[in-house]
């Protein structure tokens, strides 16, 4: 069997992009059962309410929902279980100093296959007030709307 290039995507997490400020990112390799990989091959996973954690030296995913294979017998996965994420023991410590700050927090960015591999880009972040993330789209609408007069403009449209 030939082995697998580049990156495919199975799920990303825009919303936690729009709730959270993003501080540090880093990819992580993720443990998982033989029908798991089978449903992330099918495309199948939501990020929605995941979320990491450090529990005795080791980084752990939550949260994260991976639907049952459909073709699994009894070897089939629980959906919602708790993942182990590989990480060097470098990065756990650091990323476990930083949380330790007050309204810091692990979340799932996106899941994807690399080179044949599932690995999860987790991110620390701190939560958005709601005036926060006004300002974002509104700076986001104000950008675009630049854009799309340059471009009138390059067209020699006038306004």
């Amino acid at each position: 069997m030939a082995k697998e290039q580049g990156q495919k995507m199975v799920a990303q997490n825009k919303k936690a992009r729009h709730d959270y400020h993003i501080e540090d990112t880093w990819e992580a390799g993720l443990v998982l059962m033989g029908t798991e990989v089978k449903s992330l091959r099918q495309g199948r996973a939501s990020l929605v309410d995941g979320f990491a954690e450090i529990d005795n030296g080791e980084a752990w995913l939550l949260g994260v929902h991976i639907p049952e294979y459909s073709q699994g017998t009894w070897t089939n996965h629980s959906a919602r279980r708790r993942r182990k994420l590989l990480l060097n023991r470098s990065e756990i410590d650091k990323i476990e100093r930083k949380i330790t700050d007050k309204g810091y927090t692990i979340v799932p960015l996106a899941l994807y296959f690399k080179d044949g591999r599932a690995k999860v880009e987790i991110a620390l972040a701190k939560g958005k007030k709601s005036y926060d993330k006004r300002h974002t789209l509104a700076e986001r609408t104000a950008n675009r709307e630049k854009v799309e007069a340059v471009q009138r403009r390059l067209k020699g449209h006038r306004d």
